[in-house]
Formats: structure tokens, C-alpha cells, sequence
């Protein structure tokens, strides 16, 4: 913002000038100069407000956190482009327990080029007005060695058409807790991947709009169903042929696969390089975000290496609907209006022959489990809720560590119950084994406090 505060000295200096010249002329110009430093002026005060040089969350764990990044170019053919010849690329961004003192080491840089850009591309902005990322603090350092020993696995799947690495705070929370993260970028649903020889591929517009041509006919008789307020029962059957039939499901039926074929990588991880006998394949969870979320619970039903899931605040389409799990499986919805259509009570109808952990962060918005409450500090632009986003994200993290630490790791020193004890802003019900209760006979365990 520095050349808009040159400016506004040079327009209040120029001003001055013309008021002390008191001649007729010289009134179209002091209107003309008045205006156009209210104008910048609101700039300068603006835009640092909307788009701060914002704060991450400091780790709390007792490990470093450091990223790398691994390419696979692989044999799939690659249903996005209209190229027959196109393979299905993969970059991941790994986030993993360090071994090092940081405190002479350069953060990693917020977020890379090519989010950025299809960030400032989605909003209609122009990407160097993203420069100022440079400034924001990450806790996390590229390439740093990795603790000498075996830590539990988490595949991260984020939200359609966000920005893969867009989630800072909750990814450097749980790896400095002793995980290591395979962060998902789906490639051309996220906003940009910036691959390694500098080629960047960026949100696919066109395709979404094509895969998605016929949503409203599909969804229409869900929201009718609510609108109308049909009884539960009578409303189940409506979402059911909906559930399975939303192009989401598509979406999420494709990064399933993601999910699965890097699932088949871990194996070759765990005997080579960097991270040779520091995956702990024996203990693998998955959770998401979003439509990511819907993925995680996707792929958990396909896959049986994976031990634990979790979904963020994700509609899972499908025939999820019709099944359940037998793995532990925490969900945790975003406080919506009473008039939003909760399509989770009937996709969650079944549940989990293990746990199934069901939440609502209260006074949250979607976003909240996004960097975007930092980021965009304006709820009513970020569409976040009233929550404090660092309280937010202080909850969600220390519930997904005591979810994944109790049914990965076995530690029980801070139980999923505990956390909803802890905060008044969590509510909480926990199921267990029994997969054909409906929402409303379901148990209920007191997850309320301070």
C-alpha cells in the first residue's frame, strides 16, 4: 500500500497548493484533487482491512513441521481435458513432524504461485495484488529432515475449486502433533497446482459448468422436499435418488480414486527416500474438507487400509446413503440456518458400526475450517460465522487430534468427549455400533462447556 500512500501525500501537498492560488479556475481542480484523494484514501483503508497481512495460528505440538513436495505423472487417462493422450498428474504437498531448530531457518512462503493466481482469478482480482502473502508467517519449513521415527498417515482432500494448500493452520497444527499429511491437490478442481517444471494447471471452469449442467433438476426435488417440510421419513427416499445421482458424487468418486492411487504410492514412500521408514502404514486416516470431506467418507468405504476418517463440514453424495461404515468416523458440520437443507441427517441415517462422532461448531461458517477467517477478517465477505476464527480453529484441530490420537495412535489422555467438555461452542453426539438409529433416537453425549 506504500504507492497509495505517497500518492495521498502528493494529492494533500498539491491541494494545499491550489487553495492558497484563490482564483475561479483553479475551483474544478480542488474538486477534481478532493475527490480523487477521498478515493485513494479509502484504498489505503480498505484494502489493509479486507486483505490484511494476517496471523496463522502457532503449533501447539512438540514437533518442527516441515513440507516437500512429490510429482506422479500417472498411467490414468485424464477425464478433465479434452486431450485423449492426457495422464492423470498428481502433486502432493507433505506436511510431516521435523527433526531441527527452526529458529535460523526461512518459513516457508504462504501458499504457492499458482493458487495465488487462481485465487485472484476467482474473485477478479489481479495475482500481484496477492504479493503481500509474502509477509504472513507461516510455521512451516521446506525440505527440513524428518524425525527418525514412524509416524500414523493422513490424506487430506480439500474443498472444489479452493486453494489446495489453503489450509495452513489446520494442516501445521496436526503434523507438529505427530502426523504425517498427505495433502491432496485434485488437479483442476483446485485452484492452481504449480508442478515442477513450472507448467501450472488451474481450476477448470468450462468442465465444471459441463458436469454440472443438469444440478438443479437433480437437487430440485431435495429442496422442495425441505421447503415443504416434509416429514423425515417421507423426505429420505427424495434425498436418497438425488444423493445418488448429484454430479458431486462424480467429483467425489474421482478423488476417491486420487485418494486410492496414492494409498498404492505409500508403500514405495515408506521404502525410499525421504521418507523411507517414516510412514506408519498400519495406522492411515483420511479427512477433508468440503466436497473433500464428502471424499474422505467416499474412499473409506472403498478402501480397508484406512483406520479412521473424518469429514469437515461435507456433503457426502453417493451410496453412502445406504451403507455404513466400520471404521471410526468423526463429522463436523458448520453452524447453518435452521432453513438450510440438512442433507447429512439422511446421507448419516446409517452410521458406523464403530464410532460416529457427530458435531457442530457453533456461530461457523463453511469457510471456517479454511485459512480464509485469517485471510478475509470480514465475515460478512468470508461468509465465516461470528466465532473468533483462532478460538474456531483452536477447537477443530484439538478435536481432529483427539479423534485421530484416540482411534490411530490409542491415546486416550485427551478424549473426543474431553474436548466437547472444554468448549461451549462444540456440540456434540456420539453413536456407537448401531447404524440404523435415525438422527432423532440417537444417543447423546454432553459435549458443552467453556
Amino acid at each position: 500500500m506504500i504507492p497509495a500512500y505517497i500518492m495521498s501525500a502528493i494529492l494533500g501537498w498539491r491541494l494545499y497548493q491550489l487553495n492558497t492560488e484563490d482564483t475561479p479556475k483553479k475551483w474544478g481542480l480542488r474538486i477534481a484533487g478532493y475527490a480523487l484523494t477521498i478515493i485513494v484514501l479509502l484504498i489505503g483503508w480498505v484494502l489493509p482491512m479486507a486483505l490484511p497481512v494476517f496471523s496463522l495460528p502457532e503449533p501447539r505440538g512438540p514437533y518442527s513441521v516441515g513440507t516437500s513436495s512429490i510429482y506422479v505423472q500417472t498411467e490414468q487417462e485424464e477425464e478433465i481435458t479434452a486431450d485423449p493422450n492426457d495422464k492423470r498428474e498428481l502433486l502432493y504437498k507433505i506436511w510431516y513432524p521435523g527433526d531441527v531448530d527452526t529458529k535460523s531457518i526461512e518459513h516457508e512462503p504462504y501458499v504457492d504461485t499458482g493458487s495465488r493466481a487462481g485465487f485472484a482469478t476467482k474473485y477478479g482480482l489481479p495475482p500481484t495484488l496477492l504479493n503481500y502473502l509474502d509477509k504472513v508467517q507461516t510455521y512451516v519449513y521446506p525440505d527440513i529432515p524428518v524425525k527418525e521415527t514412524s509416524f500414523p498417515v493422513l490424506i487430506f482432500s480439500h474443498g472444489y475449486g479452493s486453494k489446495a494448500t489453503g489450509y495452513y493452520a489446520l494442516l501445521t497444527e496436526l503434523a507438529s502433533q505427530g502426523y504425517i499429511i498427505i495433502n491432496m491437490n485434485h488437479t483442476y478442481e483446485s485452484l492452481g497446482v504449480t508442478l515442477p517444471d513450472g507448467r501450472v494447471h488451474y481450476f477448470d471452469y468450462a468442465y465444471q459448468q459441463t458436469i454440472g449442467a443438469d444440478a438443479m433438476e437433480v437437487v430440485g426435488p431435495i429442496i422442495d422436499a425441505f421447503k415443504n417440510d416434509l416429514p423425515y421419513e417421507e423426505r429420505h427416499p427424495i434425498v436418497r435418488e438425488a444423493a445418488k445421482n448429484y454430479f458431486e458424487g462424480r467429483i467425489q468418486d474421482r478423488w476417491a480414486n486420487d485418494m486410492v492411487t496414492t494409498l498404492n504410492l505409500l508403500e514405495k514412500w515408506n521404502t525410499e527416500g525421504k521418507f523411507k521408514h517414516k510412514l506408519d502404514l498400519t495406522r492411515i486416516g483420511v479427512f477433508g474438507h468440503s466436497v473433500g470431506g464428502g471424499a474422505a467418507g467416499n474412499v473409506t468405504l472403498k478402501d480397508g487400509r484406512i483406520k479412521a476418517a473424518a469429514n469437515l463440514d461435507g456433503i457426502q453424495w453417493g451410496d453412502k446413503i445406504d451403507r455404513n461404515y466400520s471404521v471410526p468416523f468423526l463429522y463436523v458440520s458448520a453452524d447453518w440456518p435452521a432453513d438450510h437443507e440438512d442433507i447429512n441427517a439422511h446421507i448419516y441415517k446409517k452410521k458406523s458400526t464403530d464410532y460416529f462422532y457427530e458435531c457442530t461448531l457453533l456461530q461457523s461458517g463453511h469457510p471456517n475450517f479454511m485459512d480464509i477467517p485469517f485471510m478475509i477478517p470480514i465475515p460478512s465477505v468470508a461468509g465465516t460465522g461470528a466465532i473468533n476464527p483462532y478460538l474456531g480453529m483452536e477447537i477443530v484441530t484439538k478435536l481432529l487430534t483427539s479423534f485421530f490420537d484416540q482411534h490411530l495412535k490409542g491415546d486416550n489422555s485427551m478424549s473426543i468427549q474431553a474436548v466437547g467438555e472444554q468448549y461451549d461452542l462444540l456440540k456434540m453426539l456420539v453413536h456407537q455400533g448401531d447404524s440404523v438409529r435415525s438422527p432423532l433416537d440417537s444417543m447423546e453425549t454432553t459435549a458443552r462447556s467453556k
